[in-house]
């Protein structure tokens, strides 16, 4: 067992299948050193929205379930990584940068501490190499009503 799935063992979390693109786009495109992966938004292991994670933060979706499904986003994004590139422990050198797109009710602020869901999995499951870069913006819609919705790049080894 790789040291990136024993992390996420130790969570009791394993990475879903990855998700199929529900429009006209790729879910990863590798150049050069790069891999830049496509917004995922929070599908639980079943490959559907569960129904606290669907809505706006700060209304219907409370804070904590924000980042719970901000926590899948970034599930999601490593299983696309893995799809992607094989083997995370020997491919990914490092999360570059994390773009998360949470679905604000108005007046909603605090989109930082929804983010941090997906920040610190990254951390937790990548060590040293899941510290990244970040933006994190409120957002009126997302799709399929998802609550949060994370994309991604890595640095991976050729």
């Amino acid at each position: 067992m790789s040291t990136v799935k024993e992390r996420l063992a130790s969570l009791g979390l394993s990475l879903p299948k990855a998700a199929a693109p529900v429009a006209n786009y790729v879910p990863f495109v590798r150049t050069g050193s790069l891999v830049v992966i496509s917004g995922q938004v929070c599908f639980g292991a079943d490959g559907k929205i569960a129904p606290e994670h669907t809505g706006k933060v700060g209304s219907n979706v409370s804070a904590e379930a924000g980042k719970e499904a901000a926590r899948l986003c970034a599930l999601n994004l490593l299983s696309q990584l893995e799809a992607a590139v094989g083997d995370l422990d020997r491919a990914v050198v490092q999360c570059v940068r994390l773009g998360g797109f949470i679905n604000s009710a108005p007046g909603f602020s605090a989109v930082a501490g929804v983010m941090n869901g997906a920040s610190d999995l990254m951390v937790e499951v990548l060590g040293d190499r899941g510290r990244h870069a970040r933006s994190t913006v409120g957002v009126a819609e997302l799709p399929l009503d998802a609550a949060v919705e994370v994309e991604a790049i890595f640095e991976v080894k050729g």
